[in-house]
């Protein structure tokens, strides 16, 4: 209990009821495979330029930060599984982007996988070079433009006016009026000088450790810089960037590698290796004599990743290197749902099936996710039956056939059929899987769903197909005349039939992740009576809740559920060795996948038993 050591009033607050379960996410997806652009590690990279998942809301987010829906001239499987999940209801994505570098170092070569632009063109060294941040072949379609700015002239008297340290000035002699001169909009500075402050007064540094201050009958102009980055429709504009390294707003502060103004930014800058930094007059005149027109060179996609990277490493404890790949999904709480639609574009049956058993590993291991699997492209019945054979899994669907898209990124002639592409069902049955979350709730199955934004499917699954493949754990996608194309199925592929459905694994994982969150408080709490009892009354709030959404069978809440923490769960071997049990039992509500009607003739004038 408190101390009360000096006489005297003590107000204190205390809690009369028991502590609340909060329920977490159920519908954030994580994926994780080859993007056009986007943050990766790459060995080239400062080791804080690497960054974990990423965080994005909507397709237009996606593609401000890691690029379109091709790469290279090939469909990009994720970025059409996020275009599928976002068009069916999806809200929050973690993407991890995997790149299987082809080269060492941002300098070694051309085509190195950083495409990049010295300035001025065609100088040999440059005086300084643009580089696209993240590797890619679109960085080549990269573009830079410098602009420049004079302001008034900001001196009055020997004082400046309106600078700061650190921004780059242009002086002239008033004229016999004693006015500052009319220069040129489109005249370059000449030379420029970098303003210090010393002693309370701005003034200019002579780049020895001098300083000098404004002297009367001379005018001062403000010079700054606008730099736009073009790349296809996009247009990123940084206004007001200063050329003094001691300013907020120093071009390369803003526009630097790691942690730079805008974390989407496309380019960075920097001074080449072994070069001498220059002084704000070559900056500015470098930049300004770069052709308008002039793209960034080079820039690879690297080769396609393996199992092995798509799977990814954990991060060093230590903190020298990044988690990678589906390892890096793993760090994020929030994901419930994960993905791997570039499983289907490894080379060989085998190499699929380990990128797909990584898949499941990784949801068995973080017990509070589900995987969706695709099967491989152009599967038959026998094949999809094939494959599905190879898997065991309580954290795992499957769901069979490709969806078929009108190509979106196919040209557009009036006259010609649209293009279309086969897509992995992933991205489409992650969005499905959130909107019924969003609707309905964690409990619902997601099934008789429509899948919105295709075609057809690209293999018709009749009644009699799905006869074999759904006993199987195989949910088919199924176009119905009248109803549209819907998921017509809900099993996980596991053998175990307490966990046949997918709402009831998910329903789990959503109790069991809540409680877990939100009873951390009870660590290292007095294992006694009082423990067990706010326990008892904090998980069956909650739970009552749960049942109230109709998560759970019963009428009533003891038919729904029970829960025991007392001295039945605990014996005084484990109160002896600080373990504290709770033991919960709750009852499911499963689908009805069968819903069967019987009916047979009455006679009108018979009476019912």
């Amino acid at each position: 209990m408190p101390e009360y050591l000096t006489p005297g009033v003590y107000v204190e607050e205390t809690s009369f009821r028991s502590r609340s379960i909060e329920g977490v996410p159920t519908s954030t997806f994580g994926m994780v495979g080859v993007t056009q652009y986007g943050p990766v590690r790459h060995p080239a990279n400062d080791i804080r330029m690497a960054t974990g998942p990423v965080l994005v809301t909507s397709l237009t987010e996606y593609e401000r930060i890691f690029g379109g829906l091709r790469v290279g001239l090939d469909p990009c499987q994720l970025a059409l599984a996020a275009r599928a999940f976002f068009g069916n209801g999806g809200r929050r994505l973690y993407v991890q982007r995997v790149l299987h570098a082809t080269e060492d170092g941002v300098g070694a070569g051309p085509v190195g996988d950083f495409a990049r632009l010295g300035i001025p063109s065609g100088a040999n060294p440059p005086v300084l070079e643009w580089c696209a941040r993240w590797p890619g072949s679109v960085g080549a379609n990269i573009k830079v433009v410098v602009k420049f700015r004079r302001s008034k002239n900001i001196q009055v008297g020997t004082q400046l006016r309106g600078v700061l340290p650190g921004a780059a000035v242009e002086t002239a002699a008033l004229d016999g009026a004693g006015q500052a001169p009319t220069i040129p909009d489109d005249q370059a500075p000449g030379t420029l000088l970098i303003v210090e402050r010393q002693n309370g007064v701005l003034g200019y540094g002579d780049g020895q450790g001098g300083f000098n201050q404004p002297t009367a009958g001379q005018a001062a102009f403000h010079i700054t810089t606008d730099v736009e980055v073009h790349l296809g429709d996009r247009l990123d504009v940084y206004t007001g960037l200063e050329l003094g390294s001691e300013h907020r707003r120093f071009i390369g502060g803003v526009l630097q590698a790691v942690d730079p103004a805008d974390d989407t930014s496309l380019v960075w800058l920097r001074t080449p290796p072994g070069q001498p930094e220059p002084d704000a007059t070559a900056m500015l005149a470098a930049m300004l004599a770069a052709d308008d027109g002039a793209y960034l060179t080079g820039g690879s996609d690297g080769s396609q990743p393996g199992a092995t990277e798509l799977e990814g490493k954990p991060a060093d404890p230590d903190g020298l290197a990044p988690a990678t790949g589906l390892a890096a999904l793993g760090e994020i709480d929030d994901i419930a749902i994960v993905a791997m639609p570039d499983s289907t574009n490894l080379s060989d049956l085998d190499s699929a099936k380990t990128a797909v058993d990584a898949l499941i590993r990784h949801c068995e291991q973080q017990r509070y996710r589900i995987a969706i699997v695709d099967p491989p492209d152009e599967s038959s019945i026998s094949e999809v039956r094939a494959f599905r054979s190879k898997f065991d899994s309580k954290y795992a669907a499957l769901y069979y056939p490709w969806l078929r898209i009108i190509d979106p990124t196919g040209p557009q002639d009036p006259s010609m059929p649209p293009t279309t592409l086969d897509i992995p069902p992933s991205g489409a049955v992650a969005g499905i899987y959130a909107r019924s979350d969003i609707e309905r709730g964690v409990h619902k199955a997601p099934a008789n769903e429509v899948v919105l934004g295709i075609t057809r499917f690209v293999t018709n699954v009749t009644y009699a197909r799905q006869s074999v493949l759904n006993p199987e754990g195989i949910n088919a996608l199924r176009f119905f005349e009248g109803r549209a194309n819907r998921v017509w199925g809900a099993r996980t592929i596991s053998s175990d039939p307490e966990w046949k459905y997918v709402n009831v694994r998910r329903l789990f994982i959503y109790l069991e992740h809540s409680i877990d969150k939100s009873t951390q408080w009870a660590v290292f709490e007095p294992n006694n009576e009082r423990l067990w009892g706010s326990i008892r009354q904090t998980i069956e709030d909650f739970l009552i809740t749960v049942w109230q959404t109709g998560a759970l069978m019963g009428t009533r809440p003891e038919e729904a559920f029970f829960v025991r923490c007392d001295r039945t769960t605990m014996t005084q071997n484990d109160l002896d060795n600080g373990r504290m049990i709770c033991l919960i039992g709750v009852a499911p509500t499963y689908p009805a996948e069968f819903v069967i009607f019987r009916i047979g003739q009455w006679t009108a004038d018979s009476r019912r038993s």
